[in-house]
């Protein structure tokens, strides 16, 4: 399954913005003991503020689990499991949302694992859930009663208002409520609560995990959230900065033109870290001058182009982030050493006409819950617009769909454990909002130390957006994390395999935040060992 992360094309912008698959190959533990595994109908006690419409169950053969919608995906050899659905409605808001369960018929471990979602899809689309059965877990997943990753349908009313019921159930009460009624169903098919409960998800899931350690501390042991959308209301709108750049400049770069940027970063903060693996372990050390290129000869498509002063102008603009016009920066740019077609996209109309091509998720946020108007003109924002749009996304969705409240003392209290890990070469999401967010916890709640007790932050060099689930190399997070819970073991670091620029794999042990990975000065670059973890010069 390390090839689950698929490269759709949606508005001709390849969807590479989350579907995620937990390694979920956590310390094998001996089945469970529990009384006669009953896959029937049941009653389900409604979580506070719902009703319950209905409840189905029916036992599921297993085999190959492929899955739906535009992420697709498949995993195999998934053993019997019974699939109990149970339908939720909030009285008087005509909402439907469907928690599904899945319950391996054998040989559970006496975990319980609930799944986040992927874009503006609430949950999983069948592939983690199968992998999680596979692997033992009983896993629950939720629709919160919208559509699949690039559905937004349900945004607006038939009064062109903002839908507020999906909304509050995309944002946060759905996955409550599917860990409420998760670990009911378990009691009711296995005569027994779970031992241990997780939360595990990446990108929209990754902020999910993050809003269940803010607003419902006591729901898991333990949460796997990585490269999360925590900020959501403010990085929406900065992830069409690039778009807004190149329109108001007026300058498209061919796509071999970025890739041709990247390539350079990449060349020239290679060797910080005391070794050339084309691997930039450091980003925010990497002061690369797009202006170098000026000049540079690139052959596109089979034309030869010349970088201009203009290629330059903008990418310097996209790696430094969104701004207002008076200079004052609003957030974090796309990386160096992220792939920068992500989010400065283009088309080309068949009169030869250059234009942009926003990536779709920034791109609704902004024409429907901000302009509330779908056919609302991206390409006629300017600096001044935008910095309006992000100050009006902030105003009235921060409360809604921030995720980023500081405040983690309720998780503490409850013994909770947050392991994230997010790529430093994220093209849709900064790593840097995600390291914001963390030096914010530790201001709030007494420095770094008390933090990392219960939440530690991994960052992954070279890594795109969720990509350590196969596409960039893969890390075993939630091994770490039932260490964590069920022993104790909290993980100094985080062992994975990464893809350099050449292709290769190699092993790293990646550092626990601030730290970062230097190269001993010898032994094989290749070999996580030659390496070790140390603060950073800024610290």
């Amino acid at each position: 399954m390390k090839k689950k992360l698929l490269a759709v094309i949606a508005a001709g912008v390849p969807l590479v913005a989350a579907v995620y698959l937990p390694t979920a190959s956590a310390e094998t533990r001996a089945p469970a003991s529990a009384a006669p595994f009953t896959c029937a109908s049941m009653q389900v006690p409604a979580p506070a503020g719902t009703e319950v419409e209905d409840v189905t169950a029916v036992r599921d053969a297993g085999g190959t689990i492929k899955g739906t919608g535009v992420l697709q995906g498949e995993v195999t050899g998934v053993p019997a499991f019974c699939k109990v659905t149970v339908t939720l409605t909030h009285p008087g808001e005509d909402d439907h949302a469907t928690v599904t369960t899945w319950l391996p018929e054998k040989s559970w471990n006496g975990r319980f694992q609930a799944l986040g979602g992927s874009a503006y899809l609430a949950g999983d689309n069948g592939v983690g859930m199968g992998t999680a059965v596979k692997t033992g877990y009983a896993a629950t997943t939720t629709d919160a009663g919208v559509g699949d990753a690039l559905d937004v349908s349900w945004a607006l009313n038939s009064e062109g208002e903002i839908n507020t019921a999906p909304l509050k159930n995309f944002a946060s009460r759905s996955q409550h409520e599917a860990a409420v009624v998760g670990k009911e169903v378990v009691d009711a098919v296995y005569g027994k609560r779970a031992d241990y409960s997780y939360f595990t998800g990446c990108s929209t899931g990754g902020r999910q995990g993050y809003m269940e350690a803010q607003r419902h501390p006591d729901d898991y042991d333990g949460i796997l959230a990585d490269a999360p959308a925590v900020n959501w209301d403010e990085f929406e709108v900065a992830t069409l900065w690039p778009q807004v750049v190149m329109n108001n400049e007026k300058t498209y770069p061919a796509d071999c033109e970025l890739d041709a940027f990247t390539d350079a970063a990449v060349k020239a903060c290679d060797a910080l870290d005391g070794v050339r693996d084309g691997l930039v372990n450091d980003p925010e050390r990497c002061d690369f001058d797009p202006r170098e290129l000026i000049g540079t000869k690139v052959v596109c498509h089979g034309a030869e182009l010349t970088v201009t002063a203009a290629d330059a102008a903008v990418v310097r603009k996209i790696w430094d982030g969104p701004h207002t016009p008076s200079g004052r920066k609003l957030w974090s740019g796309v990386p160096v050493g992220a792939d920068l077609k992500g989010l400065a996209a283009t088309t080309t109309d068949p009169d030869g006409t250059v234009k942009g091509n926003p990536f779709p998720v920034p791109a609704a946020w902004v024409r429907l819950w901000l302009k509330k108007d779908p056919s609302f003109d991206l390409s006629k924002i300017t600096y001044r617009q935008f910095t309006e749009l992000f100050e009006q996304s902030r105003a009235e969705y921060d409360k809604v769909i921030g995720t980023d409240d500081p405040d983690l003392s309720g998780f503490r209290t409850s013994g909770g454990k947050l392991l994230t890990w997010h790529g430093q070469a994220d093209q849709f999401i900064p790593a840097q909002g995600t390291v914001a967010y963390r030096e914010q916890v530790e201001r709030t709640m007494g420095g770094a130390k008390r933090v990392d007790d219960f939440y530690r932050l991994f960052l992954a060099p070279g890594t795109d957006h969720c990509g350590l689930n196969g596409t960039d190399g893969s890390a075993d997070g939630l091994a770490a994390l039932t260490a964590w819970v069920e022993h104790g073991k909290a993980p100094k670091t985080l062992p994975a395999t990464l893809v350099g620029a050449s292709g290769k794999s190699v092993s790293r042990d990646l550092c626990s935040y601030p730290e970062v990975s230097r190269y001993k000065g010898h032994g094989d670059p290749d070999v996580a060992s030659s390496f070790r973890c140390v603060l950073p010069p800024r610290h």
